[in-house]
């Protein structure tokens, strides 16, 4: 079962990753988000 809850949330990193990547400077600069917290938000969304 821990397995599929750690692989349940790399899947949610990752989508959220891929998606504000995604994303031009302008439209991260709307939603008040640098290039740079990309990763750090995915890491958020995924606990």
């Amino acid at each position: 079962m821990n397995l599929l809850r750690s692989f349940n949330k790399w899947r949610r990193y990752r989508t959220t990753y891929n998606e504000l990547s995604r994303l031009s400077a302008h439209e991260l600069n709307d939603l008040g988000i640098t290039r740079s917290e990309i990763a750090a938000i995915a890491r958020r969304t995924a606990r």
